[in-house]
């Protein structure tokens, strides 16, 4: 088979590797790729916007199948001009779509379907004035989201009711996110540890993958600003059979139910983005696809074949794939450029990108592009340095990325140096 992956991240670089394990593939080709992915696949430049030259690739190149990376593509409706073309893809509809392409039609339907979320309420500019009243009456912290994407920075947490204000008229009136920021939703904060929950779903039948938390703020403790994504481990600690199976039937069945009951049948990788509050998990966000980082520890436990997994969730007979995960965990960390989320300089030459490092230790290349015989910095997220250890030694999994981390080296590199710790910090309460 000819596999065409769409997107230029670390998630993509982690889907490429794993495609590349199965035996079904004949090539693959990337678009547009990056430094990483080139070693693996044949990338051509074509943004993954450009559904009309996607599509041309994909009946030039004989695709056999397509699995799209990111967002954007998916909320303009690629797999909908593909399936038209008779093309096979994966991931959802533009209709399906929209769960992670509107934060509004997202709250609503969890409203619709008794889905647990935050309590909210949401606004336009011709409602400015109710959602200044709504904003007087929540407790503090407040969450103000934008509507559309925001390349994942459209969530601000206002400490207090003048911050929120402030966060209003920025998307409002303002336009900070611009046409994302139309419309707003405005929901009380909730308090407990995340946790990042995937299923891949044919449309009726659901597979649950292994269980993950990303580190979104971009300082060590979780703070500063809201990132695509600084880290990210697997499985979570404390993740018990009788949760998964309240997550299964109050969170995810609903989800795939109520979207085929509204004409919207998702198909695709639904990602999860859970609170677990003492009255138990409630939706923070639905993303439409694999999350980054999120991609770079979950792919690597995953044992299938993911090519046949995919192909059977597009051809609706996901009952037949048995998940088989692999008794390890997972840690990633991410290495970003100096500045980010916000400007950062790029060109700047990676060196270590070469070394011999240990066992089971992965660099997913994010933004990164090659210059002559350099391979310099491109983006605001770099490199994702994975690594793979025992099920029960998650401190030596976290050591062993980091050891990794600590050769690669780039004018303005940053990382967190936290990644996994609150997992180690819930291993000792669940053990004492």
């Amino acid at each position: 088979m000819n596999i065409l992956v769409v997107g230029s991240g670390g998630r993509e670089h982690a889907l490429v590797w794993k495609i590349g394990q199965s035996p079904l593939v004949k090539k693959i080709f990337c678009a547009p790729g990056n430094a990483g992915i080139e070693e693996l696949a044949e990338c051509i430049s074509i943004k993954p916007e450009d559904i009309p030259s996607l599509l041309e690739l994909a009946k030039t190149h004989s695709i056999d199948l397509t699995v799209v990376g990111p967002e954007q593509p998916l909320t303009q409706g690629i797999v909908d001009r593909f399936e038209h073309e008779g093309l096979k893809i994966f991931g959802p509809s533009k209709a399906a779509a929209q769960l992670e392409g509107s934060k509004v039609f997202a709250k609503n339907f969890m409203k619709k379907h008794n889905i647990p979320t935050a309590r909210f309420e949401t606004f336009d500019q011709s409602r400015h004035a109710a959602a200044t009243r709504y904003i007087s009456n929540l407790d503090v912290p407040i969450v103000v989201k934008a509507d559309g994407l925001a390349a994942g920075k459209g969530v601000l947490i206002c400490e207090t009711r003048n911050e929120a204000l402030q966060a209003l008229d920025a998307m409002i009136q303002k336009k900070m996110f611009g046409p994302a920021g139309e419309n707003i939703v405005v929901e009380e904060f909730l308090t407990g540890e995340e946790l990042s929950v995937f299923a891949l779903s044919d449309g009726k039948n659901v597979i649950l993958l292994p269980t993950a938390q990303d580190h979104k703020r971009i300082l060590d403790g979780d703070k500063g600003k809201n990132t695509g994504g600084m880290g990210a481990y697997a499985s979570a600690p404390g993740t018990t059979p009788g949760l998964m199976a309240e997550i299964r039937t109050r969170i995810i069945e609903p989800t795939i139910s109520g979207m085929a009951n509204e004409g919207r049948p998702y198909t695709g990788c639904l990602y999860a983005g859970l609170m677990m509050t003492e009255n138990g998990p409630k939706v923070l966000e639905y993303n439409g696809r694999f999350g980054d980082p999120e991609a770079q520890v979950l792919l690597p436990l995953i044992e299938n074949d993911i090519v046949e997994v995919f192909l059977a969730a597009i051809s609706g007979n996901l009952q037949n794939i048995r998940l088989k995960q692999r008794a390890a965990s997972a840690v990633c960390v991410v290495i970003a450029s100096a500045g980010y989320p916000d400007a950062y300089d790029e060109g700047k030459t990676i060196d270590g990108l070469d070394s011999q490092f240990e066992p089971d230790v992965m660099v997913f290349h994010a933004g990164t592009k090659r210059d002559g015989k350099r391979i310099v910095t491109s983006g605001g997220r770099v490199l994702g340095v994975t690594a793979i250890g025992p099920k029960g030694e998650l401190a030596e999994t976290i050591g062993k990325a980091y050891r990794a981390v600590r050769r690669i080296t780039f004018d303005g590199a940053y990382h967190r140096s936290d990644i996994g710790e609150k997992a180690l910090q819930r291993l000792k309460l669940i053990t004492s």
